[in-house]
């Protein structure tokens, strides 16, 4: 329920900075002592924004709660719109969803364009590092198997990210994380036309095996609010054909794929959106692949 994880300390850091992104709004200061809902708090006076893009009423945002003709079914499917959150039931207050993590210091939908629960979706593709001739390389010091994974460097901040991003409603998250992935990561290389379409079949050879899910919840994001926020399916999918022969990943990683012990700032940069304990669980998992 509402405030179960909002008392942990640093568990809900980057949904109370300021300025809110894309904006100079200054959100109310919540310590954290204040943040849990269950802790009382009579003089909490957030401050209400949300973009004038949320606002303009694209196909992937919801009206304003005032309006008359918008009844949203909060904790369920409602249409194609997934409002269940992945971290179970929240609470609704005056109508509008509360943020499971607790308080943010700012009402309203900011740049998110649902109510409640936003959700997105992660594939982490890794490989193991090889040689030249298809064996696996180890680290000199641990002696373990190096593995590397596929990022991207956003246009927007500069930052390298995991090529994911939002479920559009009715979508399976199956689908989304290969969509985003090549709408991301594919259209990102210089190639033919000819060149996509051999790399697209060998991604739906990638993306149709066993995978493994890293973590699901809620995401510590700068763009939450008290009243909608990030959620976030993160998936492994390790290609483990790559150097032995053509796969997708030997394609992509010639652009953007990193050692893993050689940049370890950098893996800390990218996963940095997810909660504490969504960290705690990637990094586990991603010490049992390189065992």
């Amino acid at each position: 329920m509402s405030g179960s994880n909002g008392a942990k300390e640093n568990s809900h850091h980057k949904a109370r900075t300021s300025p809110y992104p894309g904006s100079e709004v200054q959100r109310s200061h919540v310590p954290n002592e204040k943040v849990a809902w269950l802790v009382e708090w009579k003089d909490y006076n957030p401050v209400e924004y949300t973009a004038v893009s949320v606002l303009a009423g694209p196909r992937w945002a919801d009206p304003q709660i005032s309006e008359s003709t918008f009844s949203p079914k909060f904790n369920e499917k409602d249409g194609h719109v997934e409002r269940k959150s992945q971290n179970g039931l929240y609470e609704i207050e005056n109508g509008r969803p509360r943020n499971p993590a607790g308080r943010t210091g700012l009402v309203g939908r900011g740049l998110l364009g649902r109510w409640g629960p936003n959700h997105a979706a992660d594939p982490i593709i890794t490989r193991w590092k090889r040689d030249r001739s298809g064996n696996k390389i180890t680290h000199p010091i641990s002696g373990k198997n190096i593995l590397q994974f596929v990022a991207i460097k956003r246009k927007d901040c500069g930052e390298w990210a995991i090529p994911g991003g939002m479920v559009d409603p009715g979508e399976k998250i199956s689908a989304a994380l290969k969509r985003e992935f090549g709408e991301e990561a594919l259209n990102s290389l210089q190639k033919s036309s000819a060149e996509k379409r051999e790399l697209e079949e060998q991604l739906q050879k990638l993306f149709s095996q066993e995978h493994l899910v890293i973590y699901k919840g809620y995401v510590d994001d700068p763009r939450n609010t008290d009243n909608a926020w990030m959620e976030t399916e993160a998936v492994n999918y390790h290609d483990e054909t790559a150097g032995t022969g053509r796969s997708a990943t030997v394609t992509l990683c010639a652009f953007a794929c990193w050692t893993w012990e050689k940049r370890p700032a950098l893996v800390q940069l990218i996963l940095y959106n997810y909660s504490k304990q969504g960290i705690r669980r990637f990094e586990f998992i991603l010490l049992v692949l390189r065992t």
